[in-house]
């Protein structure tokens, strides 16, 4: 179950096409699903959370808890709106390219991809890509 909720203003714009497109990724990842709640948040809310939990005082466009056992997905997570629009405009793309990013973004986490390293993040970044081509 993919749920939504919002601490912002901000609503995503067709949810049920955007959780099957989640869903397709985890199941052609080989995994399943329990439970992710996707929360929208500003840079406040977000920067609490970063401080509170991981003793990192920097803003951040996404933070996830991942709580899958094995296959089986299950996870919180965060993202701000406000970085969104930032990196965005940072990078050139529209605000819906980058929120689907980011959120695909947290999901291959669960699947175990890390960006650490700079393979790493080259092989998240082409995951992210390729996914995103299956959001039409």
């Amino acid at each position: 179950m993919i749920n939504f909720n919002y601490e912002t203003e901000f609503l995503i714009q067709n949810e049920r096409r955007i959780s099957d497109w989640i869903l397709e990724t985890i199941h052609e990842e080989g995994f399943k699903i329990e439970e992710v709640n996707y929360i929208f948040c500003d840079d406040d809310y977000l920067h609490k959370l970063n401080l509170e939990f991981l003793n990192h005082d920097t803003l951040t466009d996404i933070i996830s808890f991942d709580y899958s056992v094995g296959k089986i997905i299950q996870g919180d997570i965060f993202i701000s709106i406000e970085r969104v629009e930032d990196n965005a405009r940072d990078f050139n793309v529209s605000f819906d390219d980058e929120i689907h990013r980011v959120i695909i973004h947290g999901i291959l986490h669960y699947c175990g991809y890390k960006d650490k390293s700079d393979i790493e993040a080259t092989m998240m970044r082409d995951k992210e890509n390729y996914y995103l081509t299956k959001l039409i």
